[in-house]
């Protein structure tokens, strides 16, 4: 197709302002104004230089567009329509009810490979489109991200430029949108652009700086980007927020509101225009692809002392020899989590992410997105600082893999600030997400595989003391499953753990037994789902159940098995063990009997509910 001459893409940008205002005005809601200030942008870019297959969205030859300013999404979908992806009926469903042109895209739209709206992400996420282009797939297709100037004040845009300049991702564009009004005002920068040139030259990248409303200029800086190499290119581009329509042009208090008089706005763009254009198609290329081979996992022997950190890297380090399409990522914690093991064999299949969790989880979800499967390590405590990804992950319908170690107290003498305490809670809350926590090396194994084909957030918590190995190496773990370690006709009481509590939960049980009480133990490795016919199986067949965590009470295991429990006519008495105060450092031993949940005190708790049945009959 022959590019657009300047007249045409200038009449394209009107044909985008007044389609980011029709289906607002219909919805009554929107963003029109974030829209109208970068249709000149996009017109260029989707007329001139976008190289995209509507009729295969997930081909790896595809460019990729990302809009991390989600809140311009009738611009999104006034691109759409110009490319004949969506009729202009379609075009007005807009944020109705059962429309996949939602307020925000989602992948519920072909087109879109990530959902954005919570800004900060769309950046960070375009990194890690750029490392699967560059690094994996070994094609040239290029990343344009349309970025707010908004949301450069969110820390994750910067680990984003940290780390496209690092990786040297010479085909990552960002668009900055620099209309100077955010939702409630101006920005912190207002229209002083060289400021981001600077910063963005500071980390090593191209910056250009022009007039967003100028195609001519506009198209000379998208092709010095694509003429640039051994580093990512920035577009910093001044822009005029509600360009076009006097009413709202620069105008506060217009963000996030359809315009008054959608009718005269359209008359003053010059009406609506059906202008079609016919996005290049990409050259046709065979993407790189890692050999599979045959899955040799690690075996460990009965009573070897193993840490299911390390575990999940002997295991995932097996995994990749096995398939091709598994990479790694860490947040510079590889010796801790054990995913130094996979970089060591298949060190181009591994990137790291060092100190940036946000940017951990983006580059994971971008590296999905393209197709490949990330799996994401670092300690368990710290995916706390990215959790808002995690839950934009479940929104972008991604297959996440998550492994955290130094989970709860067991870890020691490194105090709470490296204890994960609140993850299994936080982790249950994100929609599709799956919680796994196994208790030795072989389950670990077991359970590492499994993650690779479930579908939605998994996380695996891993521990950092070493613990027997109490499974075989054949034996097999599904999620949603658990284990019935030890159980017998004449059960007293259910004690269920996971993790380190179900090594302290035998020990107890042992002790129990001495003193005449039947204990029944179950590993609840997988705690969402959870099995709940084991549980209620054990409660009908026990009546008293003790829940055992190195966790928070608030939305652990217990509450998972509670959970799984209500439902049922009838009740058994639940006792909940978990750490209730903050911890201090000390020695794993020394921590679990401090608070509560080693072995003396869970059969403490069994022998108390036994006794009250006993004194109440």
């Amino acid at each position: 197709m022959t590019a657009m001459d300047p007249n045409q893409l200038r009449e394209l940008g009107q044909q985008f302002r007044v389609d980011s205002i029709r289906p607002a005005a219909v919805a009554k809601s929107g963003h029109p104004t974030s829209g109208m200030s970068a249709a000149d942008l996009m017109a260029v870019l989707v007329a001139n230089h976008l190289r995209y297959d509507f009729g295969d969205p997930k081909s790896a030859l595809n460019d990729r567009l990302i809009f991390s300013k989600g809140h311009a999404s009738t611009l999104y979908y006034a691109i759409l329509r110009a490319a004949g992806a969506i009729t202009d009926d379609e075009l007005l469903t807009y944020r109705k009810f059962g429309s996949m042109l939602e307020g925000h895209p989602t992948p519920l739209i072909p087109w879109v490979d990530v959902a954005t709206g919570s800004l900060g992400q769309g950046l960070p996420i375009g990194v890690g489109m750029g490392l699967a282009a560059r690094y994996l797939d070994r094609l040239p297709t290029r990343v344009w991200v349309l970025c707010g100037d908004s949301e450069m004040a969110e820390g994750s845009m910067w680990e984003a430029f940290e780390h496209a300049s690092h990786y040297e991702l010479e085909h990552l564009t960002a668009i900055i949108d620099v209309n100077r009004l955010g939702q409630r005002g101006e920005t912190m920068i207002g229209w002083n652009t060289g400021v981001y040139v600077a910063r963005a030259r500071a980390f090593g990248w191209n910056a250009i700086e022009i007039d967003g409303h100028d195609v001519e200029e506009i198209d000379r800086a998208y092709k010095e980007a694509e003429e640039t190499t051994g580093r990512p290119t920035v577009i910093v581009a001044r822009t005029i927020k509600g360009k076009g329509v006097k009413a709202v042009e620069d105008k506060e208090g217009w963000h996030g509101k359809a315009l008054d008089d959608p009718d005269a706005a359209i008359e003053e763009l010059g009406g609506i225009r059906n202008i079609h254009v016919d996005v290049v198609k990409p050259e046709p290329a065979e993407p790189h692809r890692f050999p599979d081979g045959q899955l040799e996992l690690p075996r460990y022997e009965l009573g070897q002392q193993v840490a299911t950190r390390k575990a999940y890297g002997e295991a995932l380090a097996a995994l990749g020899s096995a398939r091709g399409d598994v990479v790694a990522l860490d947040g510079e914690v590889s010796n801790s989590t054990f995913a130094e093991i996979f970089k060591q064999a298949h060190p181009d299949r591994f990137f790291e992410m060092y100190i940036a969790e946000q940017q951990l989880i983006a580059a994971a979800v971008g590296l999905h997105a393209r197709g490949w499967n990330a799996f994401a390590s670092t300690f368990a405590a710290f995916f706390s600082r990215a959790y808002d990804f995690v839950r934009m992950a479940a929104i972008s319908r991604v297959d996440l893999r998550l492994a955290g170690s130094h989970a709860g107290v067991s870890i020691g003498e490194d105090g709470p600030s490296q204890m994960a305490l609140e993850d299994i809670a936080s982790l249950r809350a994100i929609h599709s997400s799956v919680v796994l926590h196994p208790c030795d090396a072989n389950q670990t194994a077991r359970l590492v595989v499994a993650m690779a084909d479930t579908k939605g957030i998994v996380f695996l918590r891993t521990l950092r003391p070493n613990t027997p190995v109490i499974y075989g190496p054949d034996e097999e773990f599904e999620v949603g499953g658990s284990r019935v370690i030890r159980a017998s006709d004449d059960d007293d009481v259910t004690i269920v753990g996971t993790g380190i509590t179900v090594h302290e939960a035998l020990q107890a049980a042992d002790a129990l037994e001495d003193d005449g009480i039947s204990a029944r133990v179950i590993d609840a490795y997988s705690i969402k789902p959870i099995d709940g016919d084991t549980l209620q199986a054990a409660a009908e067949a026990t009546g008293k159940i003790v829940t055992v965590e190195d966790h928070f009470p608030e939305g652990g295991l217990g509450d998972a098995v509670l959970a799984a429990l209500a439902e049922k006519d009838e009740h058994p008495r639940v006792l909940k063990l978990a750490v209730r105060e903050m911890p201090r450092s000390g020695k794993p031993e020394e921590l679990l009997s401090a608070y509560g949940i080693d072995a003396e005190h869970i059969a403490a708790a069994a022998r108390q509910l036994v006794g009250s049945e006993v004194t109440t009959s």
